[in-house]
């Protein structure tokens, strides 16, 4: 049995295809909604019940974006909540999680209800003598309870044995499911060939209850919707996930939306209202009690339109339309296809909610037994077992009405997380690989308002599942107050835990690469080992796992196997300027903690760090991390953003003689020092750039001349001088970069509480230069550095109309 305790890494075997997972998403879909839902549709909205479906389609395909994106990239078993978790770790992430086990659970408890209905009316349809010896024997709510317990039971012991045997299972309901429904259907498009004139007649008028109608079938059938999430909950045993789960993602969801489109297109343009007359003498007491607003009238069934028929019969209005135009097995087919949807969807649906207790529980947020993974099987036989004694006991006990409509909500606020969620992993984690959601941000936030509003919209005509909705969260905060944080207590390893670290030498003179991927690895350690030649030091090169805080230590060493081959690629780089490289990996709470720390702590001279060329927030400059370690750098810090490689022949160095020139210059003093090493033949420049507004007189260029004289002065290596005048400054340093191969610029001195750390005039250049630049920081110690940006205030910023770059800019 596989303890999750142990250090070892608790995953679940890759079983299922794409097809299986389209299946799994497909046959959740297709569940007992679109057979209970089409005649409440029809009643509250009229023919327009077909615009509410497709609407609900389009705004379920804004969220399926982000599960396509986010399960193609983390295929971790858990779904919506191992993506919140990931987002916003903590009570969020738990809370995300909680909600999606209770509304996995009791989706599952509607669906093993309903197949005990609709078993018992096929028992007494058409084998009363069965139906009634069982009701004499146990009564008619035992006897649906028991059914209700055995294709539980038998659906639970399927997950037990695999998800590749629950896969094989889940295709063959599903594509049998379709091809009932594709039955009914073909019947009803012969129908509407037969007798073209009642299309028109039956669609009009399209809006009998106006927009608002519309807005509330929409609010209603929303829960036909979900079930394309399901997939993301088992992309841990999915098969080349990222390729295989967006299509799956999208398959399943515009399937199920065709079918349900087809389904009420017939069930509209096929009936024959005036072919009811014969339903109301033969089934006078079936009729429902309460039929308003829809009263119908059986003398004169003229009168009665299609949608006010089907919404009379609301749930069994689809068996109603099946009456009308198939044959007299129709009812038969259409129970038939009642029992395998909530076959399918009970199937699809245990699978997914043991999965979300499996993360729960791996993740320590619940009991870790939950995460114990049988040892021949590999599934998560433990969480599987305790979900289906939730859901029986719920089947049998609770009014499922009312906790099925807390569900329907719970599925919506999660569907608000998950988008927020993608627009957080996006923008923070952007080297994640897999599918990408278009118009980003756009359909996230799409998903965001849609959901939101339809949650709350829930309130004005079903209070009570709000109600349900919050006692459940309340109750998770009591859980993961009192239960989970403990656990994170006794369980958490320190802020930073150092996993694996090699010394070949130690050297005064040390160079931090803080490592993200191996192609950055390459870049930084070029780079590093140049100026660690010079300076007779030593390059360490780290790599920080970051851990979340509900994650234990155990949970976090499989990323070592990751680490690993970027200090091979920092040691290979190094060894040709014969540089010794010390290498790292760690474990950490905040990336940028553990770099500020082992900074610290290894007395590194120099930090160099790799940006892309872009962030996607508008509350920093470079990103978290970087401008984390830029507030308060331990010590001198690089940040460079790396274009086309080229060799160092020659360096451009803007600057106005503010503080950080010095190390703008002797980095590029060490740049220039090793390519003349390397080819002793060819002789690098180094050339300081001034630049003065177009409008300014010569004394300007004279007192910029002068300025950087004196700063090549102190340096003993030939450094040029350049002033040229330019319509700004930013312009004026990427025109004359363009005859160059590397710019080296300092960073702009900020204001105490300012966030843009190196300031915009290093950022647009960084962010627009076809060179690459290596913007720079001298480390002036904490308390010279707080006083500077305390009392010299007016000193900082950027003054954008003369082009002067301002004191301290570089």
């Amino acid at each position: 049995m596989n303890d999750p305790s142990s250090h070892d890494e608790v995953t679940l075997a890759r079983t299922l295809t794409g097809f299986n997972a389209t299946m799994i998403g497909l046959g959740a879909m297709i569940g007992a909604g679109v057979f209970v839902l089409t005649g409440i549709a029809a009643g509250e909205a009229g023919p327009a019940a077909i615009i509410a479906f497709a609407l609900n389609g389009i705004v379920t395909t804004f969220t399926a974006f982000s599960y396509a994106e986010l399960a193609s990239t983390i295929p971790e078993a858990g779904g919506g909540y191992a993506f919140v978790k990931r987002a916003y770790p903590g009570v969020v992430g738990f809370i995300s999680g909680w909600m999606l086990w209770f509304a996995y659970t009791v989706a599952c408890s509607l669906y093993a209800v309903g197949f005990g209905g609709y078993f018992v009316e096929l028992l007494e349809s058409y084998f009363p003598y069965i139906y009634h010896t069982a009701v004499e024997l146990v009564g008619h709510g035992n006897a649906i309870s028991i059914i209700t317990f055995a294709i539980t039971a038998f659906f639970i012991s399927l997950n037990v044995l695999g998800a590749d045997v629950t896969g094989k299972a889940e295709n063959v309901i599903t594509l049998a499911k379709v091809v009932v429904l594709g039955l009914f259907i073909a019947f009803g498009v012969a129908a509407m060939f037969r007798t073209p004139e009642l299309v028109h007649t039956n669609f009009v008028p399209l809006l009998p209850k106006g927009v608002g109608g519309v807005v509330v079938a929409m609010g209603l059938t929303f829960i036909a919707f979900e079930g394309y999430d399901l997939i993301a909950t088992v992309s841990e045993e999915i098969k080349n996930p990222t390729k295989a789960i967006p299509i799956a993602t999208f398959v399943s969801l515009w399937a199920a939306v065709i079918i349900y489109l087809l389904i009420l297109l017939v069930s509209f343009g096929a009936v024959d209202p005036t072919g009811f007359t014969g339903v109301y003498n033969k089934l006078p007491d079936q009729l429902p009690t309460e039929l308003s607003p829809h009263v119908l009238d059986p003398a004169d069934p003229a009168v009665n339109t299609v949608w006010e028929i089907l919404g009379t019969y609301k749930e069994t209005g689809i068996v109603r339309a099946a009456e009308n135009f198939m044959p007299s097995v129709g009812v038969l087919i259409i129970v038939f296809g009642g029992l395998l949807s909530t076959m399918s969807a009970l199937n699809a649906t245990v699978l997914a909610s043991s999965r979300v207790a499996f993360s729960m529980g791996r993740e320590r947020m619940l009991p870790s037994r939950l995460a114990i993974i049988h040892p021949i099987r590999r599934t998560p036989h433990v969480a599987v077992l305790v979900t289906g004694f939730i859901l029986v006991a719920m089947a049998v006990t609770l009014p499922i009405e009312v906790v099925g409509s807390g569900a329907s909500l719970l599925f919506l606020l999660s569907f608000v997380l998950v988008n927020l969620s993608l627009i957080w992993i996006r923008r923070n984690e952007p080297a994640l690989k897999g599918f990408k959601t278009p118009l980003f941000p756009l359909l996230p936030i799409l998903g965001v308002v849609s959901n939101l509003a339809l949650a709350i919209y829930q309130f004005t005509f079903q209070p009570m599942a709000w109600y349900v909705s919050l006692a459940w969260i309340g109750m998770g905060l009591v859980i993961y107050y009192a239960y989970t944080t403990r656990v994170e207590a006794a369980e958490a390893p320190p802020e930073a835990l150092i996993v694996h670290e090699e010394v070949l030498a130690m050297k005064e003179y040390s160079v931090l690469l803080p490592l993200a991927n191996e192609k950055q690895a390459h870049q930084l350690a070029i780079l590093g080992a140049a100026i660690a030649q010079e300076k007779d030091g030593e390059v360490l090169a780290l790599h920080v796992v970051r851990l979340p805080v509900q994650l234990s230590l155990s949970e976090a060493r499989h990323f070592l196997a990751y680490g690993k081959p970027l200090m091979e690629a920092v040691i290979r780089e190094a060894r040709a300027f014969d540089v010794p490289v010390h290498t790292m990996i760690r474990v950490g709470r905040h990336i940028g903690s553990a770099i500020l720390d082992t900074a610290q702590k290894r007395d590194s001279n120099l930090i160099i760090l790799g940006w892309p060329g872009y962030t996607q927030s508008r509350d920093v400059a470079f990103g978290n991390i970087i401008d984390l370690l830029a507030k308060n750098p331990p010590c001198d810090i690089a940040v460079v953003r790396f274009r086309r490689r080229e060799a160092p022949h020659r360096i451009l160095i803007p600057t106005a003689g503010g503080l950080h020139t010095g190390l703008a210059i002797d980095l590029a003093i060490a740049q220039a020092r090793q390519y003349e090493r390397q080819y002793p033949e060819r002789h690098p420049t180094i050339t300081l750039l001034y630049i003065t507004p177009e409008d300014e007189n010569s004394g300007a260029m004279a007192r910029g001349y002068e300025l950087l004289r004196s700063l090549a002065a102190g340096f003993d290596y030939p450094l040029e001088a350049l002033v040229v005048t330019a319509p700004d400054v930013v312009t004026g340093i990427l025109r004359e970069a363009e005859e160059h191969n590397l710019v080296v610029m300092g960073a702009t001195e900020e204001r105490l509480f300012e966030q843009r750390l190196f300031g915009s005039i290093s950022q647009r250049v960084a962010s627009s230069c076809s060179k690459t630049v290596i913007m720079v920081k001298r480390y002036r110690g904490p308390v010279r550095s707080w006083l500077r940006r305390l009392l010299l205030p007016g000193s900082v910023g950027i003054k954008q109309e003369g082009g002067i770059l301002p004191p301290g800019a570089s």
